[in-house]
């Protein structure tokens, strides 16, 4: 692996890889053509990374390449996203997430370099680290360097928990085998996804990462210095990145995850439910640095965040996840939680339809949490189960963690 940078370790405003090759220019991408795969988070200083190559005159940017939720992350959840061009630039706007998902050689024609710069969530579910390892294979493909523009992992590096996803169970959720909270930049991860073989064809890519600097693995999203972006419709803030990790899940239940409202995915809710009793029950496991209050929801459709959510003007009671002490929150242990009170609740015909199997195998990246809910498991004893997994994994991990603890 080359870096372009050594992470500094006074631990003041955390700068992107981009930012942190933004102070030379970008004097390393000189004399190459350029293409680019981001979104709308890819802003140095304000200034979107487009903006800023397209007007150095020493760099010629020939291609731009937009993941789910497009270019500019406007698109709903499973949107596909049609090709277009840039109107400020003219540069054509490819996109992976309408009739391919990664770039095609001819796509690349124009490229003597591929760098990736879109901000994760550190989620395994999210995406974009899809849409990375697709593109890591591309670029081998057509024999050129794969760049990463490094950004910090919103969740920070040490905590991993979930299940470790099977690989018959690899989806586009889900394309490597690691946790659902993995604790890794993506630079960290596109290098342990090249020295594991995760992907095929990735023995030769010449992979480069522009290091973050003043970034620590401890570090959480607010502590970074930078506001935040949402990275799509439905993470508007921090706090929903954080507890996405968890409540995720609930797309793969016969309940509503909060789209449809101002508080997707912290606002869960269902037609079986008592809300004050689940609320109460929640509330006591003291589960660390959140609380649960009930409230009433009605799903609506909202223009850029969900226009068509589930359970759509219907009233439905529902728990409210408050987050009183981020560093402490567990967001899949959370998710557990939530999931087996709502399981338990669901009777009759909602017990019935309670999962949507294969959409839950690919987000949880097994069978076995349907399985335990169904034997009747607490969440206690769900979350312990994956303990030697995530123990195995992290030791497995070790070598590719770039940023001091």
């Amino acid at each position: 692996m080359f870096a372009f940078a050594i992470a500094c370790l006074t631990f003041s405003n955390t700068l992107s890889g981009a930012a942190v090759m933004n102070r030379t220019n970008f004097q390393e991408l000189e004399g190459l053509r350029v293409g680019l795969v981001t979104n709308h988070t890819a802003l140095v200083q304000g200034e979107h990374l487009i903006d800023i190559l397209h007007t150095n005159n020493k760099i010629k940017l020939t291609a731009l390449f937009g993941p789910e939720h497009g270019l500019r992350g406007l698109a709903d959840a499973g949107s596909k996203v049609s090709d277009s061009v840039d109107e400020k630039t003219g540069v054509p706007i490819f996109s992976l997430y309408g009739s391919t998902r990664q770039p095609t050689k001819k796509m690349l024609a124009n490229c003597d370099i591929l760098v990736f710069d879109i901000q994760d969530v550190g989620a395994r579910f999210y995406t974009y680290i899809s849409t990375l390892g697709l593109c890591m294979q591309s670029a081998a493909e057509s024999n050129i360097p794969f760049l990463i523009l490094d950004r910090p992992n919103p969740l920070g590096g040490t905590q991993v928990s979930g299940y470790v996803l099977e690989p018959k169970h690899s989806s586009f959720v889900g394309q490597y085998p690691i946790p659902i909270q993995y604790g890794l930049t993506i630079g960290e991860l596109a290098t342990m996804i090249k020295g594991e073989k995760w992907l095929p064809g990735l023995e030769n890519l010449d992979l480069k990462v522009a290091m973050l600097e003043n970034w620590r693995r401890d570090q959480l999203w607010p502590e970074s210095g930078s506001p935040w972006i949402k990275p799509s419709p439905n993470i508007p803030n921090f706090e929903t990145a954080q507890i996405y990790a968890g409540t995720c899940l609930f797309e793969a239940i016969h309940a509503s995850e909060g789209r449809g409202t101002r508080s997707p995915f912290l606002q869960i809710g269902a037609p079986y439910i008592n809300a004050t009793k689940t609320a109460e029950q929640l509330n006591s496991k003291n589960l660390p640095g959140v609380q649960f209050e009930p409230v009433t929801i009605k799903p609506e459709s909202i223009v850029g965040m969900s226009e068509s959510p589930r359970f759509k003007n219907q009233t439905l009671p529902a728990i409210e996840i408050k987050v009183t002490n981020s560093p402490l929150v567990k967001p899949v242990e959370l998710g557990i939680h939530l999931v087996h009170a709502f399981h338990a609740q669901a009777s009759g015909i909602d017990r019935m339809r309670f999962f949507n199997t294969n959409w839950m195998n690919k987000l949880s990246g097994t069978t076995r949490l349907e399985t335990d809910l169904q034997q009747g498991k607490t969440p206690e004893q769900i979350i312990k189960s994956w303990e030697s997994e995530i123990n195995e994994f992290k030791l497995l991990r070790q070598k590719y963690l770039i940023y001091p603890n």
